[in-house]
């Protein structure tokens, strides 16, 4: 028998989406932890292809045929659950649920698609603006960017990387008497950014993104290295004698 307090049951790590935003020089982490584990993840990898040549044009060279100029486009898919009953159950030590249930919880998600831009919140904040005369809060209005913000798919210390949200879909059941959704299942699907794809920007968060795709491509390459050893002795057991 195990000993007091202890559990072979091993601790269980929690997915989340990790979003960074750099108003200042650090960026700041906004961490959406899964309620639950999704029980599959389905991935698809697109490797590069030739462009089609035109016509009247010689058919491409047989070497293109191997030729990947670029790492493979890859998707992710994922399923959630979200569920505030058990919150509900406990009022005093969880006001957020008690007002919107899994609201909070399906906003968060909701707004990986969204470019920052003006909003209630946004304009009670106060501005911050970084120029040659360094940071000053106040003042000229920041100009919005037109770009989502830099989120981080995190699936355990074997896979790490940035991510775009390419579609959102919820299916909200139950409700509060305010209407907020109790439970959700939401299904999310994520395109893998590579470096190539944040350009030449050189921003605190855009280097965390580039050095967690490259922190993960490289535990690739290990775990397809240490294959060999299991090939190695499946040919051994081939052989006749």
């Amino acid at each position: 028998m195990p000993p007091p307090g202890y559990s072979q049951t091993p601790a269980l790590l929690k997915g989340a989406l990790i979003q960074f935003s750099a108003p200042l020089l650090l960026p700041i982490p906004n961490v959406i932890v899964f309620q639950y584990n999704p029980e599959t993840l389905s991935r698809t990898l697109k490797p590069w292809a030739p462009p089609e040549p035109a016509a009247g044009t010689p058919e491409a060279q047989p070497a293109e045929g191997l030729a990947q100029p670029y790492d493979p486009q890859e998707e992710l898919t994922v399923s959630l659950e979200l569920d505030a009953t058990d919150a509900l159950e406990e009022p005093d030590t969880h006001p957020v649920a008690v007002i919107s249930g899994v609201g909070d919880r399906v906003s968060a998600i909701e707004m990986l698609l969204y470019p920052p831009g003006d909003s209630v919140l946004g304009n009670l904040l106060p501005k911050v603006s970084i120029g040659a005369g360094g940071i000053s809060i106040g003042g000229a209005d920041v100009v919005p960017s037109p770009e989502v913000p830099v989120v981080l798919f995190f699936w355990g210390p074997g896979r790490i990387v940035p991510v775009r949200i390419t579609s959102f879909s919820v299916e909200e059941q139950a409700f509060s008497p305010l209407l907020y959704p109790i439970r959700a299942k939401a299904s999310l699907g994520m395109r893998v950014l590579t470096p190539a794809a944040f350009g030449d920007r050189d921003t605190a968060d855009v280097k965390l993104a580039k050095a967690a795709y490259t922190f993960t491509r490289a535990q690739k390459e290990v775990l397809a290295t240490a294959n060999v050893a299991n090939t190695a002795e499946s040919i051994v057991k081939m052989l006749p004698f």
